[in-house]
């Protein structure tokens, strides 16, 4: 959710924090703060509800003078504990001033802990569940056995706290230290030259450093200028293992590179982050070649031995399991369950030593996602993450790992993300295929041959954006817009409405086409858009020509159909008010090409709104809290 970070070294730490709030802005936008230590015993704060921008503006307004220091951090919000307002904004300080905390996450037993604080006296200043944790630290500072010991004093009030959080303490008294640590959700470490970072993402840092060490469950970290040391909440480094890793992507990555939006720029980025996602996961040998994955950590054997499939996920990635479905299926026979990671371990799922899940999320952060996870493993069944994350919790506590490789994804609507985790899926299932022996090794490369040639395919979508977009500004005023597909139609459409809803804000609902006349037909009015995801007619000859009767019936009811169909289907053209061609490919690949108009369509639409294309009102791109 919230975006973190925190600097010590030798730049102007003010400069270094509002950089990096900017690029992390993406994880909430409720409002901003930091907070600069002089180095003299004085810690200056300044914090605005609303985006970035508002903080910027009001530190122009104020002026710098109290913000000079080389020791800093910040905080871009994503509101859970009370309304986004100036006052609920971080950092957060103790009484005496000297105390300052951000905080990602949610600290589950904050209600009992403030009672504490405010039969001792302490006047609360803000509704945050995050306020406890400061004054907690400042009172174990001032009395007790950590009294007057910075760390000490942070790691005696972590170990108090329940729920998932990342934390990170400056204190006046102590310029040149930062602690920080983590529950759940992320924190990495930024490793420079005299200097080092800590923040949510790495993003925050990758102008100065691409050296990071990934911190792991339940540790904290001291930083200095010149060092880090890893521990427990106890303060032990026995047993503590940290995972450093070098970021291979540059800061142009994290750029715009032109573009109005992110969201644009990684739209257009898709051809290569498929390209990328596929790379190394095919390798040749006797038999001709067999499809490898990042960190198997599964057998063979293993993978033979399964016998049901669940996948996993939130949003988007839940749409890419549901493609997933099809594939796997499809290659290997097996049963496969596509689950909701929010419902999936309260309905008591049967799962065993025979069950592989499947979790799929962008970040490797999601918090439904994550616990799925740890319910899948509690009752012995075998994980395989995919991941766009590398070191994220969900794949530290998988058993397997597939990355998706796309670089950083700015934008809170995944675009390029989601392309790239259908065709993860797909390596999946070919791998399975494989292990299986229910695809021949030769099979098993033609159909890696196939999707490997898909960038390409979608690099000729891309050319279809003009139209798209001319499209989307004729039906920006409309108040609804209905997605109808079928087969691998039908999980497009439903991540075609979803992006409408998440950019637009829009009324929009995808259906399975056969369900038509079950109840949705009865939305069909005069002038009501409706876009259709038509399958080949090659592929599925049955299931074209029943879609084909689909937008027969609701042309007759008076709605606008907008067609995306195969270049060369001449069969569905006097049904299309709108026809958007797309390359022919084999039909478990076509979502990777129908996809992208309606990404295009979604982003013009809000565009043509007046709304922020990578900011959607109320969302977040990482769902760190349940």
């Amino acid at each position: 959710m919230c975006g973190i970070v925190g600097y010590v070294g030798y730049r102007d730490a003010l400069g270094v924090v509002v950089d990096a709030l900017r690029r992390m802005e993406y994880r909430g936008y409720d409002s901003a703060g930091v907070a600069i230590l002089d180095g003299q015993g004085a810690l200056a704060v300044e914090r605005k509800a609303g985006r970035l921008a508002n903080l910027e503006a009001e530190l122009a307004e104020t002026g710098f003078a109290n913000f000079a220091g080389t020791t800093g951090m910040g905080h871009t919000r994503w509101a859970t504990h009370g309304a986004p307002t100036d006052r609920n904004a971080h950092p957060h300080r103790d009484v005496s001033g000297k105390v300052a905390v951000v905080h990602n996450g949610i600290i589950e037993n904050f209600a009992p802990l403030r009672r504490e604080l405010e039969d001792a006296g302490v006047e609360l200043s803000s509704d945050t569940d995050t306020e406890v944790a400061v004054h907690l630290v400042a009172r174990a500072y001032a009395v007790g056995p950590t009294a007057g010991d910075f760390p000490a004093s942070a790691l005696a009030v972590l170990r108090r706290l329940e729920g998932a959080f990342t934390l990170v303490f400056t204190h006046a008294d102590h310029p040149g230290v930062i602690v920080a640590a983590r529950r759940s959700t992320p924190l990495v470490v930024g490793v420079g030259k005299g200097e080092m970072f800590i923040a949510s993402d790495v993003t925050a840092f990758i102008e100065h450093t691409r050296e990071a060490v990934e911190l792991g469950q339940d540790q904290a970290v001291v930083i200095t200028s010149d060092s880090y040391e890893v521990t427990d909440f106890a303060g032990s480094e026995d047993g503590v293992r940290t995972r450093p890793f070098t970021i291979d992507w540059d800061l142009a990555a994290a750029e715009k590179g032109g573009h109005d939006y992110f969201m644009l720029k990684e739209i257009e980025e898709q051809p290569t982050s498929v390209a990328d996602t596929l790379i190394g996961h095919f390798t040749t040998d006797e038999s001709g070649g067999r499809i490898v994955l990042d960190e198997q950590r599964l057998a063979d054997q293993e993978l033979r031995e399964f016998d049901k499939v669940f996948v996993v996920a939130c949003g988007s990635s839940y749409h890419a399991g549901l493609l997933a479905k099809y594939a796997i299926e499809h290659w290997t026979r097996l049963p496969v369950e596509v689950e909701l990671a929010s419902e999936f371990r309260y309905r008591d799922p049967v799962l065993d030593r025979s069950t592989l899940v499947v979790a799929i999320s962008q970040s490797g952060e999601t918090a439904d996602t994550l616990e799925a996870v740890r319910h899948a493993k509690e009752q012995k069944a075998r994980v395989l993450a995919i991941c766009n994350t590398n070191g994220a919790q969900i794949p530290r506590e998988s058993d397997a790992v597939l990355y998706t490789r796309t670089g950083p994804e700015i934008g809170v609507a995944s675009t390029k993300a989601f392309l790239a985790q259908v065709a993860a899926n797909y390596l999946v299932g070919l791998a399975l295929a494989q292990a299986r022996g229910t695809k021949y090794p030769d099979e098993v490369a033609r159909e890696f041959r196939e999707l490997e040639a898909m960038p390409k395919l979608v690099e000729r979508v891309l050319e279809t954006a003009p139209q798209v977009r001319a499209i989307a500004r004729e039906l920006a005023h409309v108040p609804t817009v209905l997605f109808l597909g079928r087969h691998v139609g039908y999980p497009v459409a439903l991540e075609g409405a979803l992006k409408l809803k998440e950019l637009a804000y829009m009324h929009a609902e995808g259906f399975a086409a056969g369900e038509l006349k079950h109840g949705p037909i009865a939305l069909i009015e005069d002038g009501l858009p409706v876009i259709v995801v038509m399958p080949s007619p090659k592929g599925r000859a049955v299931l074209h020509s029943k879609l084909l009767s689909n937008i027969r019936e609701i042309q007759a009811r008076g709605a606008r159909t907008i067609v995306i169909a195969e270049e060369g289907d001449d069969t569905v053209r006097p049904f299309a008010d709108d026809l958007i061609e797309i390359p022919s490919a084999p039909t478990l690949f076509q979502p990777l090409l129908s996809t992208v108009p309606l990404q295009i369509f979604a982003a013009e639409v809000a565009q043509a709104r007046g709304y922020d294309v990578d900011k959607p009102r109320n969302l977040a791109k990482s769902v760190t809290v349940e």
